[in-house]
């Protein structure tokens, strides 16, 4: 676990870093980095990437009813969208949450309502603009949840200011109207 979280701050670091940290020898955390890899517990690295900057500044979940009997069909038009990061199937009123980053609310509602409203196996969306990332935890850790011990994590970046673009918000009551006039 040790292992694991000093790579969780930093993938990048070097074997014999590694090793100082958890208070290893080198080649002990070498065959320890190469197991965690060959099991399957490390996947992959990757780069984190700062969404605004890369210029997609607006995050949408957009939650989605699939027709039961198309839901292959559904997987696989989903997988030919590379602007979406993220889906999962889920439970309750909808059967997909999927996360999407774009450059502006114009390029969510044209995905959303040209894009995924087209396909056969969507019955309904519902979408759902992020207005702020207060907190995000990727990969947490069994050591995470232990009482009594605080991980170390790097210090949170003060949140940036984004611009949302132009936005209009309405009642409750007349955005589901105007919803369901849109199909979105």
């Amino acid at each position: 676990m040790k292992i694991l979280e000093v790579l969780r701050e930093n993938g990048r670091i070097s074997v014999a870093a590694l090793a100082e940290r958890v208070g290893i020898s080198r080649a002990n955390a070498y065959t320890r980095f190469e197991a965690l890899r060959a099991d399957g517990a490390i996947k992959r690295f990757t780069a984190e990437i700062d969404h605004v900057r890369a210029g997609l500044g607006i995050t949408a979940l957009v939650f989605v009813t699939v027709r039961q009997q198309m839901w292959k069909q559904f997987r696989a038009e989903l997988a030919r969208m590379p602007e979406v990061e993220y889906c999962a199937i889920t439970t309750g009123q909808h059967d997909a949450m999927i996360q999407v980053r774009m450059a502006d609310v114009a390029a969510v509602h044209r995905l959303v309502t040209e894009r995924m409203a087209n396909i056969p196996a969507v019955k309904a969306t519902e979408t759902v603009f992020i207005l702020d990332e207060v907190l995000r935890r990727p990969y947490v850790l069994p050591t995470d949840r232990d009482a009594g011990r605080t991980a170390r994590r790097p210090a949170a970046p003060e949140p940036a200011e984004v611009p949302l673009g132009k936005m209009r918000f309405v009642g409750a009551a007349e955005g589901r109207a105007a919803l369901r006039k849109e199909g979105g």
